[in-house]
C-alpha cells in the first residue's frame, strides 16, 4: 500500500525551507516588533555572557527554528488533542514564567535562579512531549540547547546581577516581556 501524502510532503518541505532561512530577516516575518526586541536583547546578553558571537547566534537561531516549526505544526493541524493540551500547558507555564521574570526584576531581593531554572526546564519538557514524533532528533536537540542555555543558573545569576551591561539587558528584556504580557502575545 502506498502511503504518499502531499500534505505531509508539503509540511516537510516548509520545515526544511524555514530551517535553512532562520535569520534576522525571517524573524521579522514571523515575530512582532516587541518579541523581536526581546530576542535581540536576549542575544546581546547571551553574547556578553558566553563571550562568543557564534554561540549567541546559535542559541537564537535554534530558538527561531523551533518556534517556526512549532507554528507550522499548529497551523498545519498536525498535533493531536493530547499534544495540543500539552502545548497549552506549555504556553500557560511560559506566561507564568514571564511574569516571574518581570517580578524578580521589579522587586528587590526576590530573585531565585532555581525557580527560573526549574520553570524553564519544565517548559522544555512540556515542549518535548508536545512535539514528540513530529520533529526530528536534531530539532529536539535544538529545544534542549535553547532551554539548557536559558536555564543555566550561572547565566541567570549574571543576568540578574547589578553589573552592567546585564542590568540594562535585563531591564529591556523585562520591558518587552511586560508589553507582551499586556498584549497577550505570551
Amino acid at each position: 500500500m502506498d502511503t504518499f501524502s502531499s500534505k505531509s510532503l508539503a509540511l516537510q518541505a516548509q520545515k526544511k525551507l524555514l530551517s535553512k532561512m532562520a535569520s534576522k530577516a525571517m524573524v521579522a516575518v514571523f515575530v512582532d516588533d516587541t518579541s523581536s526586541d526581546v530576542l535581540d536583547e536576549l542575544y546581546r546578553a547571551t553574547k556578553e555572557f558566553t563571550r562568543s558571537r557564534r554561540e549567541a547566534q546559535k542559541v537564537m537561531k535554534n530558538l527561531v527554528k523551533v518556534a517556526v516549526k512549532l507554528g507550522l505544526l499548529v497551523r498545519g493541524g498536525q498535533l493531536g488533542s493530547e499534544e495540543l493540551a500539552l502545548l497549552q500547558r506549555f504556553r500557560q507555564r511560559a506566561r507564568s514564567l514571564a511574569m516571574t521574570v518581570v517580578s524578580f526584576h521589579q522587586v528587590d531581593f526576590t530573585f531565585d535562579r532555581r525557580v527560573l531554572a526549574t520553570g524553564l526546564l519544565e517548559c522544555r519538557d512540556l515542549l518535548h512531549q508536545a512535539v514528540g514524533p513530529h520533529l526530528t532528533a536534531k530539532s529536539h536537540g535544538r529545544i534542549s540547547h535553547v532551554f539548557g542555555h536559558l536555564a543555566d543558573c550561572d547565566f541567570l545569576a549574571t543576568l540578574y546581577s547589578p553589573a552592567e551591561p546585564y542590568c540594562s539587558h535585563l531591564h529591556r528584556i523585562c520591558d518587552g516581556l511586560n508589553r507582551m504580557l499586556d498584549e497577550g502575545s505570551i
